[in-house]
């Protein structure tokens, strides 16, 4: 029996929210039903092109208040997530949240006892046989309770170049990992004027902080390492926020981490290299490579393709593990933090 699409709520409809509608939209295991952003032009935007039925709304308290959905979709700047995650959960709806989680650790660890407590509220979609008719309101309850799903967008966990990448990393076939080096360039710098992100009041990590958290995030998904000390520059550029950030590192185990971020490139690039015992895993040009011998082939038996937003329908429909909990943002935060108080003062930082 198919079941009918979870219904969904979009919070911020701006560049991101326009990608996580499409996919949406793609995957056809859910709907947009309520959209909302300050912008009321982006929300009408999306809503005429993406999905024509959805509510529009320009405050996030109306639309939390509508209770018109079962599951929600942060897309909003950053300084807003903790808020508006927190009412989500307040009110047992499980929620996909964009990067970064939240703009302090503290707030980062209340999010995560959030979700590690039962809030007795759970999605349930209608099960086959089910022939009640399909709720319009509110999640169903349970009298068990049950944590409330909250998951991050870190794309690149879904990745298949990545995921195989972690696969072949932790398996142990190619030794020891002796060090991990990455290159992110990207023309950030140049589309970032008048927004928030080139505000450091709501993002005060610039580029590394916005788009490269996904690349820390990598570091710590792929060889299950966590970081021991860093050594950072960092430029603005002339903007407001850091635009080009080197690191020089350790991880622990004495592995070593090298990685550069250049956010005012003229073209898209991203090289993630793990340096073994046996063999060189790299990805370059979106293709997973492994070299031996001085002989570089490329891997081919590559883990299934995914994206956050269908492993989000995922969770909620079948149960699926959480590939991107809360816990996750913690060790990308304190890369960051540690980077940026390096590039600042000029000294190592180490972690405990």
């Amino acid at each position: 029996m198919q079941t009918s699409p979870v219904a969904l709520a979009l919070i911020g409809c701006g560049q991101i929210g326009r990608l996580h509608a499409e996919r949406i939209r793609a995957d056809g295991r859910g709907r947009i039903v309520a959209v909302s952003d300050p912008h009321r032009e982006s929300s009408e935007r999306l809503r005429r092109e993406l999905f024509p039925d959805a509510m529009v709304f320009e405050s996030f308290q109306e639309l939390l208040d509508c209770e018109a959905f079962d599951a929600a979709v942060v897309c909003s700047p950053t300084n807003l997530h903790f808020d508006q995650a927190s009412m989500l959960l307040d009110r047992g709806i499980p929620t996909l949240c964009e990067k970064p989680l939240a703009d302090s650790r503290e707030w980062i660890l209340s999010l995560i006892e959030r979700t590690r407590k039962g809030s007795g509220v759970f999605f349930r979609p209608p099960l086959p046989g089910d022939n009640s008719e399909v709720r319009d309101r509110g999640p169903r309850k349970t009298p068990d309770p049950v944590a409330p799903l909250l998951s991050i967008a870190y794309q690149r966990r879904y990745w298949a170049t990545y995921r195989t990448l972690r696969r072949e990393v932790q398996s142990g076939r190619w030794g020891r990992v002796q060090s991990v080096t990455t290159h992110s360039s990207e023309r950030w710098q140049q589309t970032i004027a008048g927004t928030w992100r080139d505000d450091p009041a709501m993002n005060p990590g610039g580029f590394i902080g916005d788009a490269g958290s996904h690349k820390i995030d990598m570091v710590f998904f792929v060889t299950n390492l966590a970081l021991a000390e860093v050594f950072a520059h960092a430029d603005n550029r002339g903007s407001r926020v850091p635009i080009g950030t080197t690191v020089s590192g350790r991880l622990t185990n004495g592995v070593a981490l090298s990685m550069n971020f250049i956010g005012d490139a003229q073209h898209w690039r991203e090289d993630f290299c793990v340096h073994c015992d046996h063999a060189d895993l790299s990805i370059h040009d979106g293709r997973l490579w492994l070299a031996r011998d001085n002989r570089i082939e490329p891997v081919t038996d590559l883990e299934p393709e995914s994206n956050p937003n269908a492993a989000f329908l995922d969770c909620l429909l079948d149960g699926a593990p959480n590939q991107a909990p809360p816990e996750c943002a913690l060790p990308v935060w304190d890369f960051t933090q540690a980077v940026l108080s390096s590039a600042r003062t000029g000294h190592v930082v180490g972690l405990g």
